[in-house]
């Protein structure tokens, strides 16, 4: 049976108190914590979970809406014993209301969709939305790491960063033939590669 149509499933997320949190009560749990990185989309967990293994000084935070993925991220952080990684089960069009401003040190975007239609364009991670979103919450001169194999998406995000007060500082549109850093993979970022696709990634300095 796929998770999806597990009937318990809701039930399990909502038991798994100390990792999980939902759009209620997010900023009494994460106040005082100090500098975050956040994770936006983290698919089955694997890009968060080796991110947090490699930096356990770290505090790591993902937001996912689709609670049969998520629910997989939450097994992966049990498995490997993490206590640095918190999960919202929720929209991350509610940034602004669960973090301070500057309380984010570092937003990654892996793979996100790209909703390539025009009237979809306020949907896009990384479009004029959400890039107004995040600099109400990153602190001056922290970063936005974004990673894709949609060429289209990719020109668009580079156009936005720039339009919107980010300086791009880092970019390549075949990172794993790059020197630049890649310290770790997604399912997708697996996937794509395996078959020969190219990954477009940069870096976006907030500017303030």
């Amino acid at each position: 049976m796929r998770l999806r149509k597990n009937p318990q499933l809701h039930e399990a997320i909502k038991s798994c108190t100390d990792v999980v949190f939902f759009d209620k009560n997010v900023r009494e749990n994460l106040s005082g914590i100090g500098d975050i990185i956040l994770e936006l989309g983290i698919g089955k967990g694997s890009f968060i979970t080796a991110m947090a293994e490699k930096r356990p000084g770290d505090f790591f935070v993902g937001v996912e809406l689709r609670p049969e993925v998520l629910y997989k991220a939450t097994l992966k952080i049990y498995e490997k014993k993490l206590k640095n990684v918190r999960l919202l089960c929720a929209n991350a069009q509610n940034l602004a209301q669960w973090f301070d401003k500057g309380q984010v040190a570092e937003i990654y975007i892996n793979f996100c969709d790209p909703w390539p239609k025009a009237r979809h364009a306020k949907r896009r991670l990384v479009g004029q939305h959400f890039l107004e979103l995040y600099k109400q919450v990153l602190r001056p001169h922290g970063a936005v790491f974004f990673k894709t194999d949609n060429k289209y998406l990719f020109s668009f995000a580079l156009e936005e960063f720039e339009r919107f007060g980010f300086e791009i500082t880092r970019q390549t549109k075949d990172l794993h033939n790059s020197p630049l850093p890649n310290p770790a993979r997604t399912e997708y970022e697996e996937k794509f590669s395996h078959f020969g696709m190219k990954i477009n990634y940069c870096q976006a300095v907030f500017k303030d």
